[in-house]
């Protein structure tokens, strides 16, 4: 078995078995990335469920691995040089898992190119506004008599997914026909959008390629899995 000791965080989420990646998450569209990843990839993981509550994200333990005390991150016990090594941040994982496997970015380096490109485009663009659409028209900022706010991320969304919709015509993928960790990163926040509530306000049956998409995507026996990885309950 491989010593993790040097991991604080293994003191509290303990390894059944030492010797795969251990994955600390919690089912949101950020979490979901890499569960998804790991069973498409086929590596071996155990899952940790990290809650978003601070006893959880906010514990000595946690922030030991992140210290930006967000979900996911990993150890894997194999990592360069054979060593263990810890991650956090979805995005780098995603990058990390698919060069690891040799898997999910396509065939060559445009390929590669592109799939980081779309990644970067969800990290930087596409999670953040639909995040703070979700936080200004379900959560919170939806009570604001301010609704100049709500007003900004609702046009923005509309933007994005018209990027989105539009790039995906006549693509199987967003990258084309290689299933990528763009798609495993863009899809997730497509599918938060009805946690929000929010799919009328922007549109959303109006971009019959994204819907297509998306049902092609929650179709893959991995991503079913991945998703409900670890469990809430």
């Amino acid at each position: 078995m491989t010593d993790l000791s040097a991991f604080p965080i293994t003191s509290r989420w303990k390894p059944v078995n030492s010797d795969v990646l251990q994955l600390y998450s919690f089912p949101t569209p950020n979490g979901v990335k890499v569960s998804i990843a790991l069973e498409e990839t086929g590596l071996p993981y155990e899952a940790h469920k990290v809650t978003l509550a601070d006893a959880d994200v906010k514990s000595a333990e946690f922030l030991s691995l992140n210290p930006n005390n967000k979900i996911p991150a990993i150890i894997d016990p194999d990592g360069p040089e054979g060593k263990p090594v810890g991650l956090f941040e979805s995005g780098a994982i995603l990058i990390y898992l698919a060069e690891k496997t040799g898997k999910l970015l396509g065939e060559g380096p445009e390929d590669k190119a592109k799939a980081i490109q779309w990644l970067m485009f969800q990290m930087g663009g596409l999670g953040p506004m639909l995040g703070q659409l979700g936080f200004f028209y379900k959560f919170a900022g939806s009570e604001w008599e301010d609704k100049r706010p709500q007003e900004r991320y609702i046009n923005e969304a509309k933007r994005l997914l018209a990027v989105l919709n539009l790039e995906l015509a006549g693509k199987e993928w967003i990258t084309g026909s290689h299933y990528t960790i763009a798609d495993i990163a863009i899809a997730p926040w497509l599918r938060a959008l009805d946690f929000y509530g929010a799919k009328e306000v922007v549109g959303w049956d109006d971009h019959t390629n994204l819907i297509d998409y998306l049902a092609r995507f929650e179709a893959r026996p991995a991503v079913q899995k991945g998703l409900v990885t670890p469990p809430r309950d």
